[in-house]
């Protein structure tokens, strides 16, 4: 927009050309500008209207199908109680590290495993590349929030369709990377979050990855006091304390486990969120990923990066977690291995 200003005050009134610029806004301020200069009347379009969030009540009412759930109407709607959520559910967060690359290892993985809802990260593809046709004939409806080379994020409900809540985290209206995304399923909000990285740092790369961070507690706060049940889950990007990281000094100044993000997770653990992992292996050291690198998986070199958190209400029913540790070994295999929780009422 820069350019485009200094382009009006430079040029004289019959020089001004339109076709200078490429992008999309600029290029209609630039047009209405032309249009101004030579006297002609300018219509100005409407704006466009951001994307209407789904109101959360509505959204698990679609999830569980209707009349499932009952609502005292003496309270508000939030108190509603959720008497179709199934007694069993087997959640997992799965980095897949480009999902077309790897889509035999997933639906290999699904097919093994059944989990119930998945969230996935890293898919590396845009929207219309999304491999839909291929998780539907396996059983899974998919909501995903696509990206051409890097990013996107997708939640998968195996025999059921998500009903999406949002597409991206509230602030940060000019943030385009696909890193979030949040929809109603089984009567349970769930999120799959892909955290910025935050390398080299200090710089840019790790401010945003703080702000990010800023901005997902703010969002989980208010989840939180909708009082909804709510799943947060994904590659976080943080190993969250020392026994999260193999022995080394070989990542001290990696971003992964710098001291700031390291902060953030826990403010955002202590507004009431259990870490499904660290809740039942309070004292155990357990990966999630491994780099590529030098052997790192052979020989157990590995963080906890992609954690799955409950709210309190749906802490209470965990039974089991862990990690398919195996996955990782497999040829073509993520540098992410998938991390599941068991939940039971």
């Amino acid at each position: 927009m820069l350019e485009l200003a200094k382009h009006i005050i430079e040029t004289k009134k019959g020089e001004f050309d339109p076709s200078k610029f490429n992008d999309r806004y600029e290029a209609a301020v630039a047009e209405l500008v032309k249009a101004k200069l030579a006297g002609k009347p300018v219509k100005v379009a409407k704006t466009a209207k951001a994307p209407k969030v789904v109101d959360l009540m509505e959204a698990l009412r679609a999830s569980v199908g209707q009349g499932a759930l009952k609502a005292d109407k003496r309270k508000p709607a939030k108190k509603a109680a959720y008497v179709a959520r199934p007694k069993r559910l087997r959640v997992a967060t799965f980095n897949v590290n480009n999902i077309n690359k790897r889509l035999p290892n997933l639906l290999a993985w699904l097919e093994a495993t059944q989990p119930d809802i998945v969230a996935l990260q890293e898919l590396k593809a845009k929207d219309a590349d999304f491999p839909v046709g291929a998780l539907q004939a396996a059983g899974y409806g998919a909501v995903w929030q696509g990206q051409k080379t890097w990013n996107g994020v997708a939640l998968l409900a195996r025999g059921a369709e998500p009903v999406v809540t949002r597409r991206r985290l509230p602030g940060g209206e000019d943030d385009d990377q696909a890193r979030y995304i949040e929809a109603a399923i089984a009567g349970i909000v769930v999120a799959s979050i892909y955290a910025p990285n935050g390398n080299p740092q200090p710089g840019p790369k790790f401010d945003y990855k703080l702000a990010w961070m800023k901005r997902l507690i703010a969002h989980a706060a208010e989840l939180k006091a909708a009082g909804v049940p709510v799943i947060l889950a994904g590659d976080y990007n943080v190993a969250p304390t020392a026994i999260d990281i193999y022995p080394t000094r070989s990542w001290d100044d990696d971003a992964l486990i710098q001291p700031a993000p390291r902060r953030s997770f826990r403010r955002l653990l202590d507004q009431g969120w259990t870490d499904a992992i660290r809740h039942l292996f309070p004292d155990q050291r357990i990966y999630s990923f491994w780099t590529y690198w030098r052997g790192r998986f052979d020989r157990d070199h590995g963080l906890r990066l992609d954690h799955i958190l409950l709210s309190a209400d749906l802490a209470g029913c965990l039974v089991e977690a862990g990690v398919h540790r195996d996955e990782r070994g497999r040829d073509g295999a993520s540098d992410h291995a998938p991390v599941w929780a068991l939940l039971e009422r």
